[in-house]
């Protein structure tokens, strides 16, 4: 790999000759601007705005526009004279815990490569004190006319440095988050939870770039002429008012049928709340008082089973209960009869009685 910064470590009294090598590379798929009307190229050419020709880059040099719109010249030389230690090292500075490094600092990546063979000894022994500390090295550094701030790792074999912005480059969260009051419920949380669990880890190295995949197919399909098929465009929310409990239930089927689980237990999961949890929807519906509900109907079948299963019952002492059962009956019925009868001989003599007896006429 091609260094683009040669200088030193600078640690302690120590100092390891490096190479920069950039750590990553860009795969993304870069476009020409064209002509839409004959498909030329459109292209950028570099104009002096004094003599209005164009100039090539061995030309052009760095200035600083002042204020007051004047241009100050600033040649390499100028930067290079600067006193900076750090102008041509990485300055260790300190020893920290990698919690207390931002991920919002993280800029561009690099690996340090030992720049010859007296370089072995001091880089190893570097990565070795990285490795056993479990620290990263703070470092100052200047690159592209400018001073950085850097952390040195180690992976695998190798120093890394990754370049971190300044903590005054960092912007504040002011007027990021929602303005509004919102609370989440537990039933929420939980389904969140059991979203994550569902979901899982993964292996980072499984992940790809689907659109760069889909642009070079574009970017095939019509160099051989050929018409690609439009994708079917997925429903996403636009914005719209959701419930979340369902949205969240969804998910976690969604991700179940996705990581190729079961059918019985998606069925399982569609049937009954996800980890335990009722949906509004279901809560509404049954008012609270679905758990009396369930503890009757769970009682009532119960209850049937003791009385089938009540030991002691043979078939003839149930034809001796059932033949006591109708003598009863019929006695009492015939005494019930018979007291009828008499009460209403009784009432009839009454009202015969006072129908023969004559009245007194009143006394004038």
């Amino acid at each position: 790999m091609r260094s683009i910064w040669n200088g030193a470590i600078s640690f302690g009294l120590v100092s390891i000759p490096i190479k920069l090598v950039n750590a990553t590379e860009s795969h993304s798929i870069s476009f020409r601007q064209i002509h839409l009307a004959d498909g030329g190229r459109i292209r950028y050419r570099k104009v002096c705005e004094v003599d209005e020709q164009e100039v090539t880059a061995a030309e052009i040099g760095k200035g600083y526009e002042d204020a007051d719109g004047s241009i100050i010249p600033i040649t390499d030389e100028d930067l290079g004279s600067l006193p900076l230690p750090t102008a041509k090292t990485i300055e260790i500075v300190a020893f920290v815990p990698a919690t207390e490094i931002d991920p919002l600092q993280m800029d561009t990546a690099y690996y340090l490569s030992a720049n010859g063979v007296p370089a072995a000894k001091p880089y190893t022994l570097l990565r070795e004190a990285l490795k056993r500390s479990q620290k990263v090295a703070v470092a100052k550094y200047a690159l592209r006319g400018r001073e950085r701030l850097g952390m040195l790792r180690v992976v695998d074999d190798v120093i890394a440095m990754h370049g971190l912005l300044w903590p005054d480059e960092i912007r504040a969260t002011d007027g990021v988050a929602p303005e509004t009051d919102v609370t989440v419920r537990e039933a929420e949380l939980d389904l969140a939870d059991a979203l994550m669990a569902t979901l899982g880890e993964v292996d980072m190295d499984t992940l790809h770039d689907d659109y760069r995949e889909a642009v070079e197919a574009l970017i095939a399909s019509k160099a051989s002429g050929e018409a690609l098929e439009p994708a079917a465009s997925g429903e996403t929310g636009g914005g719209k008012v959701i419930d979340l409990i369902a949205a969240l239930e969804n998910s976690v089927r969604a991700a179940k049928k996705a990581r190729g689980e079961e059918a019985e237990e998606v069925e399982e999961s569609e049937s009954a709340p996800v980890a335990g949890v009722t949906s509004l929807a279901a809560r509404k519906k049954s008012g609270g008082t679905g758990a009396k509900k369930k503890a009757a109907a769970t009682a009532t079948p119960r209850k049937a089973a003791a009385k089938k299963s009540t030991p002691g019952r043979t078939p003839a002492k149930k034809t001796a209960a059932r033949s006591t059962t109708k003598s009863t009956a019929k006695s009492t019925a015939k005494s019930t009869a018979k007291s009828t009868a008499k009460t209403a001989t009784k009432k009839t003599a009454k009202t015969t009685a006072k129908k023969a007896t004559p009245r007194k006429r009143a006394s004038a």
